[in-house]
């Protein structure tokens, strides 16, 4: 395990590097050593290489190659008309404590590694000539990037392609620039960690956002601070994803601009959205596609986050989709939801226990509210009905089979399933009287809601009303529970 010595203003190639006092003066030199295991290569403080740093030789698991500085004053420099630091097919890399500007493609590149570490790595004024990643790893294994930052490159910012194993971790990535420049890109990989970086587009001339996630598989980004861009997160095909506990900000530029995207190029599954707070934008989660596409959009969960000072709603959903809207906090003046009536109508996608709150310091103070919840739905048409699943069939078994809907004297607006022979509700159905109007269930389960205008309270905006049933299946004592929330525009019906 040697340690050999750069120095671009005190050394020479002709020295054996291996000390300070003995350093060599360029990276070509050490380029010309077979590097092994265990091996670090240190740059001197204060000294500027005008050269493309080439990586060939790997390390181990247990004794990588370490790439870093030594002395005092300001981090090495890499200068460069092609990459700072490029290689292919080595492994087991650590690269820490350097800066590297002003170079003609890549800050960092990487093809068909394994195992790299990037930590406390400073990236500037990257594709010079080109539009490239300041930091790109492709069809790659295991890397990590922590404690970097990225400022005023050309292209995006970290460029993923095809990676098994990616952690992002406690970057700062400000202005990524170009046409089709995003903070962060990540393409067709898989066992993604992008958590606590601080990713600014807010004076990126780039029309496109801060993390685009295309084709992720196992996939978590959380505790970040994004902010700009014509969007926060696109995450338009993938498995497995869950976006949690990040600040999305100051996303606009377009009528389409969201915090939180996904179903437009390809199939989305099993996405689990939370913990967000969403502000300063268009639209908040949008789940939407090209029309006549096929995409399936599957188990999409929006729960926990709050939506605040938002231009459109804080969900979209305008393609076939499954999946739920619950628990979530909208700051008054920001409409919750745009589902179109299709969707409704299918019941795919449900919509319940979200509130509203007068201000966003009480919305973050307590994002999940204890009270009833208001559900919202579509402005069009007037009347809409959302629940979870209303359409009462049987519940597990022949042994469930058969209940009514009946009035417990506990609560008058919860009902509990009785038994009554073979029929799923009753002869005849059940009415349940509301504040504005009745809700009855018929024999096969259906529900149909009318309105009794004379119940309406004499102002414009809207109310709701809910009712909840209950489930008893009497010897086993099962339990089960739904919701259905009648939202009425009163200036639809009005107007």
């Amino acid at each position: 395990m040697t340690v050999y010595y750069v120095n671009s203003a005190t050394g020479s190639d002709r020295n054996g590097g291996t000390g300070q006092n003995s350093a060599f003066a360029t990276l070509s030199k050490v380029e010309s050593l077979k590097l092994k295991p265990g091996d670090s290569v240190l740059l001197a403080k204060g000294s500027v290489f005008n050269e493309q740093f080439d990586i060939k030789y790997s390390g181990s698991e247990s004794a990588p190659i370490k790439i870093g500085s030594y002395g005092t004053g300001a981090a090495p420099v890499i200068h460069s008309s092609g990459d700072g630091i490029h290689s292919l097919y080595a492994s087991n890399i650590v690269i820490e404590n350097l800066k590297i500007s002003n170079v003609g493609g890549s800050g960092i590149y990487g093809g068909s590694v394994t195992n790299w570490t990037v930590r406390d790595v400073e990236v500037a004024k990257t594709g010079l000539s080109e539009n490239a990643g300041a930091v790109t790893f492709r069809s790659s294994k295991n890397v990590t990037v922590e404690d970097s930052k990225i400022s005023g490159v050309k292209g995006d910012g970290f460029w993923i392609e095809k990676v098994n194993g990616v952690k992002l971790l406690n970057n700062t990535v400000t202005t990524a620039n170009g046409s089709t420049a995003d903070a962060v890109q990540v393409n067709d990989s898989s066992n993604i960690l992008i958590k606590g970086n601080h990713l600014d587009q807010t004076h990126a001339s780039s029309p496109k956002g801060v993390i685009a996630l295309v084709r992720a598989t196992n996939a978590v980004v959380e505790d970040n601070v994004l902010t700009g861009g014509g969007f926060g997160i696109s995450a338009p095909a993938g498995k497995n994803v869950a976006i949690r506990d990040n600040d999305i900000s100051g996303y606009h530029g377009y009528s389409w601009s969201f915090a939180v995207g996904l179903g437009d190029q390809g199939n989305a599954r099993d996405y689990d959205i939370s913990g967000n707070h969403i502000h300063d934008g268009a639209w908040g989660v949008a789940v939407s596609g090209p029309s006549g596409a096929s995409y399936t959009r599957t188990n999409i969960k929006v729960h926990d986050n709050v939506f605040d000072d938002l231009s459109q709603a804080a969900l979209k959903v305008d393609r076939p989709a499954s999946g739920s809207f619950y628990n979530n906090t909208i700051v008054t003046g920001t409409k919750a939801t745009s589902i179109s009536p299709a969707i409704a109508d299918a019941h795919t996608f449900t919509v319940k226990g979200n509130h509203t709150v007068a201000n966003v310091e009480t919305a973050l103070a307590s994002p999940v509210a204890k009270t009833a919840a208001v559900t919202e739905a579509s402005a069009d048409p007037a009347v809409v009905a959302v629940h979870d699943n209303l359409k009462i069939f049987t519940d597990t078994g022949d042994a469930h089979r058969g209940n009514l809907l009946e009035n417990d004297s506990s609560d008058n607006d919860t009902l509990v399933l009785r038994r009554f022979g073979d029929e799923t509700v009753g002869k005849h159905g059940l009415t349940l009287t509301g504040e504005y109007g009745d809700i009855h269930v018929d024999r096969e389960g259906n529900y149909a809601y009318t309105l009794d205008e004379t119940k309406l309270p004499d102002h414009s905006g809207h109310v709701s009303e809910s009712f909840s049933y209950g489930i008893n299946d009497g010897s086993s004592h099962h339990s089960d529970g739904d919701t259905l929330t009648v939202f009425i525009h009163l200036d639809g019906l009005l107007s």
